[in-house]
């Protein structure tokens, strides 16, 4: 089976290229499980522009293809850092701190990881096998400012977390040369198919996926999703939507914006 269940959500575990239209009666056994919803992708980077995207990059032009400005930012990076990739062993000694002071630092309030369930995650990752993990060290101080942990999935990769230290940000661009770094080793050097960023935010906390368009060449690759409820949820769903503008709460009204799309995609 191509799906997991994560916090009530059936998703697929392929690669959004691989995903096809899946049968009503498959997303009902599912759901029969656990569950309250499933969503799957398909139809990936079809020229039809639609609501739903994910982000990605799918060659690499050095760093000639990027605007002036941001190749000084990279040189700067590269000027004051070390990036590399780095064993499980690795971040499981420096990436506690700096996934604490990212979460610390957002301006939507982040539920604050426990360095217990870092260290669970990490260890469960590189049992996984496929599991890439990213580091940026300071020149002078040996320092991690930043960190990354990316999916291979054979022919693609996922860029699933980055966090820095928010006290270097905007001085010495850390996310600059460890993004341009990543992106030459995956493109460039493994010869993948693309990165990938994830699909379209629906709760529009983060800015990262307008950054890497922006800055990095990104780009959309529209597709079409399907959502199925179990009958109670979609009852609620129903109930609450006309409501989504004026709802607090983050997770409940992620699955608005989600249930939005899919009312758009019907028209389409």
């Amino acid at each position: 089976m191509d799906f997991v269940l994560y916090k009530g959500t059936w998703k697929k575990s392929v690669p959004p290229h691989k995903s096809l239209y899946e049968s009503l009666f498959l997303c009902k056994q599912m759901l029969k499980i656990g569950g309250v919803l499933l969503i799957n992708t398909f139809d990936f980077d079809t020229n039809v522009e639609l609501p739903y995207y994910y982000v990605i990059k799918d060659s690499f032009g050095g760093i000639e293809e990027l605007s002036t400005k941001v190749r000084n930012q990279i040189r700067k990076s590269f000027k004051t850092y070390d990036i590399k990739r780095i064993s499980s062993d690795e971040m499981l000694r420096v990436g506690y701190p700096v996934f604490l002071a990212a979460l610390k630092s957002y301006k939507v309030k982040a539920k604050i990881i426990s360095e217990l369930d870092f260290v669970d995650s990490i260890k469960k990752g590189s049992l996984k096998g496929n599991i890439d993990y990213w580091a940026v060290y300071d020149k002078k101080t040996g320092q991690v400012v930043a960190v990354a942990i990316n999916t291979l999935h054979g022919d693609c990769c996922e860029y699933n977390t980055m966090k820095a230290d928010p006290q270097y940000l905007n001085s010495t661009y850390p996310y600059y040369g460890l993004i341009f770094e990543m992106n030459r080793y995956y493109l460039d050097e493994l010869k993948l198919l693309y990165v990938n960023d994830g699909a379209k935010s629906i709760t529009n906390h983060s800015n990262i996926q307008t950054f890497l368009i922006d800055k990095f060449n990104f780009r959309k690759a529209y597709c079409r999703v399907q959502i199925v409820y179990q009958w109670w949820f979609k009852l609620m769903v129903v109930l609450l939507y006309p409501f989504r503008s004026l709802i607090p709460v983050l997770k409940i009204r992620a699955i608005l914006n989600i249930e939005e799309i899919r009312r758009k995609m019907d028209y389409l």
